[in-house]
């Protein structure tokens, strides 16, 4: 499958040193698109992604995926600490929590859909390596947000999804310690996150558990691991091991 993007190149880009086995969503988090793609062409700016998608759905390329662009800054996924270097970067049209957050038009998810299949013909990306900037940089990053529609792009086989019912026990919150967050731990490292299990459900612990639920709960994203999400976690993770 081939689509039709419109060029607007971006001088912000270097080699890779490996093919990219990543795709990283974002929303821009600007006031409008012409806004976003005038920054990811600014040389000053040194930002940029692979592609932007307007709300309209219309596709933007900006460096090739050969190359390495830089959309995706200091974080982690599944031990790699360079993800700029490993993935494709997917900027998606949205004001973000500052400027408005607001759900994503079905013409825009449409055309993600069609750019991340289109990407993974060219590219092999296992499906938990399709991921959210908040995931591997939950300290810094919201992006792409709870109102992102990752069981969409689950359902069209695309990353990870799965269901599951609450499981029983306390939620566990910042404060809290034992064989309960060490168990938490073990599962968000498992995934993917940087959470080293301590059995201390520290800051770092909340703020990994919040890009968690923005990603596969999205009821709620206030880092309080509530049975939904530890039942979520550990389903996540049997989809995983299954694909």
């Amino acid at each position: 499958m081939t689509l039709d993007v419109i060029p607007a190149p971006s001088p912000n880009f270097d080699a890779r040193t490996a093919p990219p086995d990543m795709i990283v969503m974002h929303y821009t988090g600007m006031k409008s698109g012409e806004e976003a793609l005038a920054r990811l062409r600014d040389p000053d700016a040194r930002v940029s992604s692979h592609y932007l998608v307007e709300e309209d759905g219309r596709i933007f390329s900006l460096v090739a995926e050969e190359r390495r662009a830089w959309h995706a800054g200091r974080g982690s996924w599944r031990g790699e600490t360079n993800c700029n270097a490993v993935s494709v970067g997917i900027e998606i049209v949205n004001p973000g929590h500052e400027f408005g957050y607001r759900p994503f038009p079905e013409t825009q998810i449409a055309a993600v859909i069609a750019l991340t299949s289109d990407i993974r013909d060219r590219w092999q990306v296992p499906n938990n390596r399709i991921i959210g900037h908040s995931d591997l940089a939950p300290a810094r990053k919201q992006d792409p947000g709870e109102l992102f529609p990752w069981k969409r792009l689950a359902e069209a086989g695309h990353g990870l999804w799965a269901e599951a019912d609450p499981a029983p026990g306390d939620p566990l919150a910042e404060g809290a310690e034992g064989v309960g967050v060490f168990a938490l731990q073990a599962g968000l490292t498992r995934l993917g996150y940087d959470c080293a299990p301590s059995g201390q459900f520290d800051q770092n612990t909340r703020e990994v558990v919040m890009a968690f639920q923005r990603h596969w709960v999205q009821s709620r994203f206030d880092g309080v691991a509530d049975g939904l999400t530890r039942a979520r976690l550990m389903a996540v993770i049997r989809a995983a091991a299954a694909q």
